[in-house]
């Protein structure tokens, strides 16, 4: 184990032998760190946060630290961290708050560019990417390989769905389905997100039954249970048109349409 000198780990902590913590860094109680993790200098894990292995933590981090929550009163909360993420400089992620399930989860493989914010209550998936500056208020969900433009920012209890992209500057107030993209000033769903499904070794023959799918639900003048009614003959012939399904089904908030 490398800890540097001018560092502070508290007793309760755990941290792995073959972790390194840089100059300069606070680990405060119930902390876990798992295998070869990497802070670097000036990062500070509050408490009770479960970091999973090989994840690099850059400089100015500000990581499992309280929510900014009026509701929270100190109770037992937990931030969860898969493994090889990375975090570059300045990036906030909060705890959980006892009323949204005590609970912020970040799942594996994920890219957290300079002074992302992940807020109370989040569950952020796998493969994702968050541009700079990009912000998700408490208790949104973002599922896996979703892709997150600059400053974007994510109102309350927004689902963002699986292989969809948020431009950047876009404000999201409702669910996005899985898939699509997303941007502008009011935001607008725009396409399917065709050239994310190809470099992730998306078939062509099922990038264009999504494309018929997002025409289904975009330009073809249905209600969304006439268009669900259409999603569901098409998914007999293509596995993918359930994903899509399972995201306007699930949706709280409305979609963005």
């Amino acid at each position: 184990m490398s800890i540097d000198s001018s560092s502070r780990i508290d007793p309760s902590a755990k941290v792995a032998a073959s972790s390194r913590i840089g100059p300069w860094c606070i680990v405060g109680p119930g902390v876990t760190i798992g295998e070869n993790c990497k802070l670097e200098s000036h990062v500070v894990v509050r408490s009770n946060t479960i970091i999973g292995d090989n994840n690099h933590i850059f400089q100015f981090c500000s990581v499992g630290e309280d929510p900014s929550d009026k509701k929270f009163k100190n109770e037992e909360v937990w931030l969860e961290i898969g493994d090889n993420n990375t975090f570059r400089e300045g990036v906030t992620l909060h705890r959980g708050t006892a009323v949204g399930g005590g609970v912020t989860q970040i799942g594996s493989d994920n890219l957290f560019m300079p002074y992302v914010h992940i807020a109370h209550d989040c569950q952020v998936g796998s493969h994702t990417v968050f541009a700079n500056n990009a912000s998700l208020s408490g208790h949104v969900t973002v599922d896996d390989w979703a892709i997150l433009g600059g400053y974007a920012g994510v109102n309350q209890f927004v689902k963002i769905g699986a292989h969809s992209m948020i431009g950047g500057v876009t404000h999201v107030a409702h669910d996005i389905p899985a898939y699509v993209i997303v941007s502008g000033q009011p935001a607008a769903v725009r396409a399917i997100n065709s050239i994310g499904l190809e470099r992730r070794g998306f078939k062509k023959d099922i990038i264009s039954v999504l494309r018929k799918a997002y025409k289904l639900i975009y330009l073809r003048g249905l209600s969304l249970t006439e268009a669900l009614a259409q999603l569901e003959l098409l998914k007999k012939d293509c596995e993918a048109v359930e994903l899509l399904i399972e995201s306007l089904k699930s949706s709280k908030k409305g979609i963005h349409r």
